[in-house]
């Protein structure tokens, strides 16, 4: 491979901001694997946010750049799997597995789809010193001919769209709104972009803790919600205190700690058959292998009071935020029913 711009690239990253900054150029946050493309006819590869090549785990996603993108470019988007009207990204997930016969079949079963939002490369020439006006420009020519499952990311000047978005594409599953300069050029691992993302809180029950990786204090809060069968699933975790405050947790929480886990909800989470009924905390990551999962258990007596962007199925997406405790509220009261159902929007209106 011989590009003007070559593998790896860190790409362009964005900083949380409260409201939508006006005059840029606006775009649905997706939900999915971020990937540097880079092609040089035959030859492709898939670049990760961290430079890890995940072309393996996308054969199809090859295959369509292959046939549809420039002969010579190095293109950067994000990898989603959508059906339904929406975006899964826990289907993303099952795809990081080390068997390629379970990757062909996922492929077959579940196919992911490319959407690009910027051009680094095209041709012999690097295009990523050149302002994003020029770039967005040349990748809408480079893909005017493209088909699922390529699409051109829907872009906008408007403020005023841009908040539609923020509002309607949530119930597609996608992730908030991302705001870029129009006259800037890409800067790979740089945090010069902008992302407004939806901010919501749920009250949740603490049944159990991770130590942090420095030594034996709280690294993170175990999150439950009882579903409509009067089951504690594990949502989530809550995780971002200081070190302090983490030692000051496992004194605090020392008295929640039961003999055994006799009678307590997540009693099970060593079984296979229990970890597929139930998202259970003690479940193996796809990301980290061998790391270590392991927990304390606690009584699930206390309630705290989170916030989370949104909920990619029945559990929070990303690492939630500690607001309180809520001494006024009871386990039994956490509920799934508490939480803001986003008024469903069909993405293929979006991913046309």
């Amino acid at each position: 491979m011989e590009l003007p711009v070559m593998p790896p690239v860190s790409p362009m990253l964005a900083k949380s901001v409260a409201d939508i900054p006006p005059g840029m150029q606006y775009e649905a946050k997706w939900d999915g694997f971020r990937a540097i493309v880079f092609r040089d006819g035959d030859e492709v590869e898939l670049g990760s946010r961290t430079g890890k090549p995940l072309t393996r785990y996308f054969p199809e996603v090859v295959e369509a750049v292959r046939a549809q993108l420039p002969e010579r470019c190095v293109v950067d988007g994000e990898i989603v799997i959508a059906h339904d009207g929406r975006l899964h990204f826990e289907e993303l997930l099952e795809r990081i597995h080390p068997a390629a016969s379970r990757v062909r079949t996922l492929a077959e079963r579940t196919p992911a789809s490319l959407v690009a939002f910027d051009l680094l490369a095209l041709d012999g020439e690097a295009v990523d010193q050149r302002p994003l006006t020029e770039r967005r420009d040349a990748l809408a020519a480079a893909l005017a001919g493209a088909r699922p499952p390529v699409h051109l990311a829907p872009a906008t000047t408007s403020l005023e769209t841009a908040r539609t978005w923020f509002s309607q594409y949530e119930g597609a599953g996608l992730d908030g709104i991302v705001a870029k300069p129009l006259d800037q050029p890409y800067r790979p691992g740089e945090r010069t972009m902008f992302k407004v993302k939806h901010a919501r809180t749920a009250d949740c029950v603490v049944a159990g803790y991770r130590e942090h990786k420095s030594g034996p204090v709280v690294g993170s809060l175990l999150l439950g919600l009882y579903d409509a069968d009067g089951t504690l699933q594990h949502v989530g975790v809550c995780a971002s205190f200081p070190m302090a405050r983490r030692r000051e947790l496992v004194e605090e929480l020392a008295p929640l700690r039961p003999d055994d886990l006799t009678g307590h909800p997540w009693a099970a989470w060593a079984e296979e058959d229990a970890q597929a009924a139930s998202r259970l905390p003690g479940a193996v990551s796809r990301w980290t292998g061998k790391k270590d999962l392991s927990w304390v258990p606690l009584r699930p007596e206390r309630v705290i009071e989170v916030a989370y962007d949104h909920m990619e199925g029945t559990r929070f997406r990303h690492t939630t935020q500690f607001r309180r405790w809520r001494p006024d509220r009871t386990p039994d009261t956490c509920t799934y029913e508490q939480l803001d159902e986003p008024v469903s929007y069909d993405l293929g209106e979006l991913l046309q």
